[in-house]
């Protein structure tokens, strides 16, 4: 087979190497790939949100299945493009993928179709928002409708914040068209966990549970990032909280949307709150997590690639997935202001010696070749997995490896795992 992986961060990365390992697959194209994704796979200079070029190299290439990483491109119908052309996709058609794509309409599908989420309103009209915010009296979330790169949520600890927040998306557009539609919505307190499963439109495996970081800094603090981190498998979700799980909102989220007409294959990502031992929907992604997809695929113990192709095909009939023993987490190495503006550009070294010890695989982000020496060319740059007999054990060789590699103004998250070590 000759697979494409739309994309080129961390969490492609970590699909390129997985599904490198098929002996089902004879190549691998990235598109467009990174300076890490290039040791395993050929990389075309397709940006992911060029459309056409995509559809137009698969046919020309003769593609036998597709991946697509990012959420935008499924948003935009990359799927229902490649459909057309006979052209086997891994990822959910545009409808499907408003789950996303739309806060609001991912919130109105769960009220629905009695998924438990957080109360919450919608609005399009800054007034009618500063209101709703004055009147809460209480701590609340605030949500751009659009995709923001990870980064359209916002927690509010009053109106003050709220408001702040409020006039930074729907007077000063600070995510463009993505944040003139905002839900707010009551803030739960509890413990995050990522539950993903893959779906063929009406059956599903579930994958094993990890959890995320989101804040910047230490000890869950500073503002939302796409990801500092990430670890497999999460010891919140035992079998039956996951039972619970799957029956409250994995299900009926598919059959929610084989009803609507909008049959869901590809990734199914709910990002889960649990309160009072209660698992509540905080989103729904469309794609696989990152950095969850690099301790995911470290973790995964089978040949990946029937998996995707029997979704794809609607023929998805595994019981389950096997995984290997013990745990692996994902450390992100960032640039110095991340979330905000940073310097791209600043030399990488250290990686040799971070890859050379065992049980670690250091998956690319942003990164780049400048006249043959790796440089940092985004905000998170490098994830650096282990997998360990024991989360402890993942952590010690992650980060073990994460201190060699430096670059000007690199920093980490020193706190990756906290909530189960």
């Amino acid at each position: 087979m000759k697979v494409l992986v739309v994309g080129g961060g961390g969490r492609e990365h970590a699909l390129v190497w997985k599904i490198a390992k098929s002996p089902l697959v004879k190549e691998v194209i990235a598109a467009p790939g990174n300076a890490g994704i290039a040791g395993q796979a050929r990389c075309e200079p397709i940006s992911a949100d060029d459309l056409n070029a995509l559809v137009e190299f698969s046919v020309n290439e003769a593609v036998d299945l597709v991946v697509v990483g990012p959420e935008a491109p499924l948003v935009s119908g990359l799927a229902d493009r490649l459909t057309k052309k006979g052209i086997r996709v891994f990822g959910p058609s545009a409808a499907a993928a408003k789950l996303e794509g739309s806060k609001a309409f991912a919130k109105d599908f769960m009220q629905r179709h009695n998924i438990p989420t957080a109360s919450y309103m919608v609005h399009d009209a800054l007034d009618a928002a500063l209101y709703d915010v004055e009147h809460r009296r209480r701590a609340c979330v605030v949500k751009a409708d659009g995709l923001a790169a990870g980064k359209g949520v916002f927690l509010c600890r009053n109106s003050y914040e709220a408001r702040d927040v409020l006039r930074g998306m729907m007077e000063e557009r600070q995510f463009g068209a993505a944040g003139q539609k905002v839900i707010i919505e009551d803030w739960l307190e509890g413990e995050e966990v990522s539950v993903l499963a893959i779906c063929d439109g009406e059956r599903f495996v579930t994958l094993i549970p990890a959890q995320d970081h989101k804040a910047a800094y230490e000890g869950d603090t500073g503002p939302n990032t796409g990801g500092m981190g990430a670890y497999a498998p999460a010891p919140l979700i035992t079998p039956e909280i996951e039972h619970h799980i799957v029956q409250g909102v994995i299900k009926p989220t598919l059959q929610g949307m084989a009803q609507d007409g909008t049959p869901f294959r590809g990734i199914l990502y709910a990002g889960l709150m649990f309160c009072d031992d209660k698992p509540y929907v905080l989103e729904y992604n469309v794609r696989f997590g990152d950095p969850e997809c690099q301790p995911m695929m470290a973790m995964m113990d089978e040949d990946i690639v029937p998996l995707l192709v029997a979704a794809a095909d609607g023929k998805l009939e595994q019981p389950a997935v096997k995984w290997l023993p013990g745990a692996a987490l994902c450390v992100v190495l960032a640039c110095e202001g991340y979330p905000g503006p940073y310097e791209k550009g600043m030399r990488i070294e250290g990686l040799d010696a971070a890859e050379a010890k065992s049980d670690v695989v250091v998956f690319h982000a942003g990164t780049k070749l400048d006249s043959s020496r790796l440089v940092t060319s985004g905000g998170r740059v490098l994830g650096v997995t282990a997998r360990g007999s024991t989360l402890v054990d993942a952590a010690r060789l992650a980060y073990g490896a994460a201190n060699e590699i430096h670059w000007k103004g690199m920093r980490m998250r020193r706190d990756i795992g906290h909530r189960a070590l």
